[in-house]
């Protein structure tokens, strides 16, 4: 049994959505959202060991032609940069990119069919680890050829 789980981002400018697997890698939970702060990477290294992260599924935002966008390079640098930080740790975690297109839009749908309080729903924390358990969701569901 391989006692490790995964860990889905949803990259923001100001916050990160943030999503852990079960050990079976079937489910995802949301988790509450970080903040994109000085302290990111500490953050997420405590997570890494805490959870036993093997992989990190980071959301790959491009649009639906398939182009690239300007946060597509914010991404795809942010990317760079995690690596450099867990290669620095001596952390082996594989990092991986993985098409949230709709993600956020499906997450917003999820909350308003939870019946939430209108305040509850409007919460931009929310609405990133929601979308971070959709994108994680959706790359278990691939990965065991769900679809």
């Amino acid at each position: 049994m391989n006692f490790s789980k995964y860990l889905a981002i949803d990259y923001g400018e100001k916050r990160i959505g943030i999503a852990i697997s079960d050990y079976d890698k079937n489910i995802a939970f949301p988790r509450d959202h970080v903040l994109n702060d000085i302290k990111l990477f500490q953050k997420i290294l405590v997570l890494i060991k805490e959870e036993s992260i093997e992989k990190i599924i980071l959301g790959y935002p491009i649009n639906l032609n398939s182009e690239k966008t300007p946060q597509t390079l914010k991404v795809e640098s942010f990317k760079k940069e995690l690596e450099e930080f867990l290669s620095k740790n001596k952390i082996k975690t594989e990092v991986v990119l993985f098409d949230e297109r709709l993600t956020s839009s499906m997450a917003e749908s999820y909350i308003t069919e939870m019946g939430l309080k209108k305040s509850k729903r409007q919460e931009k924390g929310l609405v990133d680890s929601i979308a971070a358990q959709v994108l994680l969701q959706g790359y278990l569901d691939k990965e065991k050829k769900i679809n």
